[in-house]
């Protein structure tokens, strides 16, 4: 059975209000948004913010995330000597969340976008709900990439109180920080549509 898509019929549907207006329209009738039929160059910007955060990441795993000072000796690690390091503190919970956040959701995102934008750009015709689920997927995870900044931000605070032992926020931070920005800024600019395209057309 056919699925008819709303361009086929001549309309675009407004990503604010959800409403279906003649494709010629600039502007969502009901709540002014704009309004086109496909974002466009979808995949080539979103492929431009995953290159840019791609970058990012190299500094914000070469630098230290976080410098530990005790006794009057600064320690700095970086995102993966962190969690070794509060592995041997004993925060073994701690460490867990900062690995999933910094390296685990991050290189999945990253991997996940790429992956849609070369589905989107030779336009496969099987799978497309599938890809639709891990674009919902990597669209949700990412937004609680930034856990890992608000982890050391509460260290920060936190040990600073001990005394003994302080931590402050390494250059890595704003990197890290960048890449989780971008990257949800490259979801959001990816067109999901894209990815029923070849297979509603091939119905049609």
């Amino acid at each position: 059975m056919a699925r008819n898509r709303a361009i086929s019929q001549h309309l675009s549907c407004c990503h604010v209000c959800y409403k279906l207006a003649p494709v010629e329209s600039h502007h969502c009738p009901r709540c002014g948004a704009g309004l086109h039929p496909r974002k466009p160059e979808s995949t080539q910007r979103t492929l431009a913010l995953l290159i840019t955060a791609t970058l990012l990441y190299i500094p914000a795993n070469i630098f230290p995330i976080m410098i530990t000072e005790q006794f009057g000796n600064a320690l700095p690690s970086t995102i993966l000597g962190g969690v070794i390091l509060l592995i041997d503190l004993g925060s073994i919970p701690i460490a867990a969340v900062i690995f999933i956040a910094s390296v685990m959701v991050p290189v999945g995102k990253l991997i996940s976008l790429y992956y849609l934008c070369w589905c989107a750009h030779r336009q496969d015709e099987f799978g497309a709900r599938s890809r639709s689920v891990m674009y919902r997927i990597t669209e949700f995870v990412g937004k609680w990439s930034m856990v890992d900044v608000f982890v050391v931000s509460i260290l920060v605070a936190l040990v600073s109180l001990g005394g003994v032992i302080s931590i402050r926020p390494g250059i890595a931070a704003i990197a890290f920080a960048g890449v989780v920005l971008v990257t949800m800024v490259a979801a959001d600019s990816f067109d999901p549509r894209l990815l029923w395209d070849r297979e509603e057309t091939a119905e049609e």
